[in-house]
Order: C-alpha cells, then sequence, then structure tokens
C-alpha cells in the first residue's frame, strides 16, 4: 500500500496555485507563506498525496514551536528519483521495497532510538519486518493488505474460498472486476494464484504470471484503475475489485454489502515507513517528529481519517471496539503470521521485466 498510486488533486492545485495546505511544493511551509528551508525550526517532510490529516501537522508546529513544510509524491519511484538527485529532505514516508533500495544505497542515516520514546506502543506484529529487522531505519507509519473487495449479495464466499484470486478468471464474474494499473500488484495476484512468491526471479515463472495476466485482460474485461475504484466500489459499479486494505475500510464502512477477502494462496503485507535522508537539514527535528507520529493522538487522527491500520497497537484495538469506526470492518486489522503472504523486496530485474510485461497485458498480449 501499499503507499497509494495517485498524485493528490491539492498537489495539482499546488502547482497552478503555488501553495496550498498540506500540499506545498519546494519552499512552501504548511501554512501557505514561504519559509527558508534551512531555518533550523523547519520541517521538510516527503510522503503520499492525502496521507495526514492536517490537524497533526498543525498540532506538532504547536506543540515544537517550528514550520512543516510538506510535499507529497505520487509513486515511490517518483521520490526516489527526487531524493537520488540530491533533494534534501528530513523525514520520507516511502514503502518497504524502496526503503530496502535507499538502504542498500547508503541513502538513509539511523534512526536515533533514544529518541523514539514511543516505540513501545508499537505493535509486534508491524515492526521487526524483513526490510529492515531491527527498526534501525525505518519506523512504522501505516500498514496493511492488498484484497479483494466485493459484493456480498453478487460474489459467493464460496467461489471466493475455492478460487482465491483466479475468481477473476471465474466467467460468472465477466465484466464486473477491477484490478489496479499496477504491474507489481498486478502480478503479485498472478504470482500467488499461480503458487509463486512475489519476489521471484524465475524466467519460466515470470511467464506463467504473465500469460495468468493476459488470460484475464482478453477474457474477462476487466478495467483498470486507480484511485477512483474507491468511490466506484461505494457505489457498488463493479462486483470484484483488488484493493488497498485501508482503501477497503472505507470502502465498508460506507457500503455493509462490500466484504473484504485475502486469498488463502497469500497476498502482499506492505508496510510505509518513516525515515530520515543522510542529507537531512534537520534530523533531531526529524526524530521528534517520528517519535510524534506514534504516538496515541496524533496516530489516532491519521487512522480515523485515511482507513489505513495505524502502527499504534492501542489506536487499531480503540478504532475496532465494539461501536467503533471499523468495529467489525474484515479490512482495518491485517491478517498476520500467514507463511504465504510476503512483502516486497527491492528487486530491480523484476522492476523492469514487469512493467515490459505489463503494457503487454493491457495492450491485449496473447501470453507469448
Amino acid at each position: 500500500m501499499k503507499l497509494k498510486q495517485l498524485l493528490a488533486a491539492c498537489c495539482a492545485g499546488a502547482v497552478l496555485a503555488g501553495a496550498l495546505t498540506g500540499c506545498g511544493g519546494p519552499g512552501t511551509d504548511f501554512d501557505g507563506t514561504n519559509k527558508s528551508s534551512g531555518n533550523s525550526n523547519t520541517l521538510k517532510l516527503y510522503l503520499p498525496g492525502e496521507y495526514i490529516s492536517d490537524s497533526v501537522i498543525s498540532d506538532f508546529e504547536d506543540e515544537y514551536d517550528c514550520h512543516v513544510i510538506v510535499e507529497n509524491f505520487d509513486s515511490n519511484e517518483m521520490m526516489y528519483t527526487k531524493v537520488s538527485s540530491g533533494d534534501s529532505y528530513d523525514v520520507l514516508v516511502p514503502s518497504d521495497y524502496m526503503i530496502e533500495r535507499l538502504m542498500k544505497e547508503k541513502r538513509l542515516q539511523k534512526i536515533d532510538r533514544s529518541a523514539i520514546t514511543n516505540f513501545d506502543q508499537l505493535d509486534p506484529a508491524c515492526i521487526g519486518m524483513d526490510f529492515d529487522p531491527n527498526n534501525e531505519y525505518s519506523i512504522p507509519y501505516f500498514w496493511g493488505t492488498v484484497g479483494l473487495v466485493y459484493n456480498k449479495k453478487t460474489v459467493s464466499k464460496q467461489d471466493l474460498d475455492k478460487e482465491g484470486w483466479n475468481i477473476l478468471l471465474d466467467q460468472k464474474y465477466n465484466n464486473r472486476i477491477y484490478i489496479y494499473d499496477s504491474e507489481r500488484d498486478s502480478f503479485m495476484m498472478a504470482f500467488k494464484a499461480l503458487g509463486y512468491s512475489m519476489n521471484t526471479n524465475d524466467e519460466k515463472e515470470i511467464d506463467a504470471a504473465y500469460k495468468w495476466l493476459c488470460k484475464v485482460n482478453n477474457t474477462m474485461k476487466p478495467v483498470y484503475v486507480t484511485d477512483e475504484i474507491i468511490d466506484n466500489m461505494v457505489n457498488g459499479v463493479k462486483d470484484i475489485g483488488q484493493v488497498y486494505s485501508g482503501d477497503a475500510a472505507y470502502i465498508l464502512s460506507e457500503n455493509p454489502d462490500m466484504g473484504y477477502y485475502c486469498p488463502k494462496q497469500g497476498t502482499n503485507i506492505w508496510s510505509d515507513a518513516m525515515v530520515i535522508p543522510k542529507n537531512a537539514s534537520n534530523p533531531d527535528l526529524a526524530n521528534k517528529f517520528i517519535n510524534y507520529m506514534i504516538s496515541y493522538d496524533p496516530a489516532y487522527a491519521n487512522a480515523e481519517e485515511y482507513g489505513y491500520t495505524s502502527p499504534n497497537k492501542e489506536v487499531s484495538n480503540d478504532l475496532t471496539a465494539p461501536g467503533e469506526l471499523f468495529d467489525g470492518n474484515e479490512a482495518y486489522t491485517p491478517r498476520v503470521g500467514y507463511d504465504k503472504d510476503e512483502i516486497f523486496h527491492d528487486n530491480e530485474f523484476l522492476r523492469q521485466r514487469l512493467s515490459e510485461l505489463w503494457i503487454k497485458v493491457k495492450a491485449g498480449g496473447d501470453g507469448t
């Protein structure tokens, strides 16, 4: 989530208008005024669009008498391009595999764990993940799964249990499915449907997954989407959609006819986390911000607004308590301890191959 593959509409507005709250371009602070980024009381934050509550930023500024400059990116790759070009930020919020890449390239500095006094508030299930097993370089921000949102009135739960990801090849649901326009997420489904690791380098397995997706494309009339899937599933436009768990939690809260399902073949467990680049101008304030973000009140406000699973264990427990916002919501609490679930690892060979093949899938390739 996995980190949202979108550029927030507010950022498009910021390009036109110059400065909008929460979507500032370079040199624009949160309240829309221009400040020097060299100010010792300034924090530069770079994260996905629509991923942090306005109140969280303003409360941090009040508490630490500082200015926060917020910039948004629409993909991990966009973020990497800017960071690798030398742009300086104090805190980034990338996804697991990209954090692994930044660590390999020595672009991150270690978290000052003595400053992270709220670390013990984190859910044990979302710390110590493979990409940073000792959380030396990253602290969780949001985490979750990728699964299928389905209309409980028109999609058989028995079909889901029996077929898992292969339900996307079931002719009963022809022309009734959404798939993310993302090679990474789409090939994840294919690999899992075929019993393979989603981090495979095996050319035969990659080719089999390509053929699986070509079959879905050529026989099921899927619609490829990004964030528009959220409102469309709320409105019941299609019966099945591949969705990140945080978006799914919102869909389920808005439409009680919708359910969420993680296939037994396994899925992607993802984590977006806070890291400090090596060239950060204000690492001291960056560590304070990270510690602040995992404390109860900011973590609650963020999770309540965006629906993604908070790394703060108490927050998640409270939000899923009887009568609370995500009580009974199947999408909010990630499946843990399931041996067929995986995180994505940094794999440039696989990334390039999937990118090439995804273009062919959508162009109507026959799998050859």
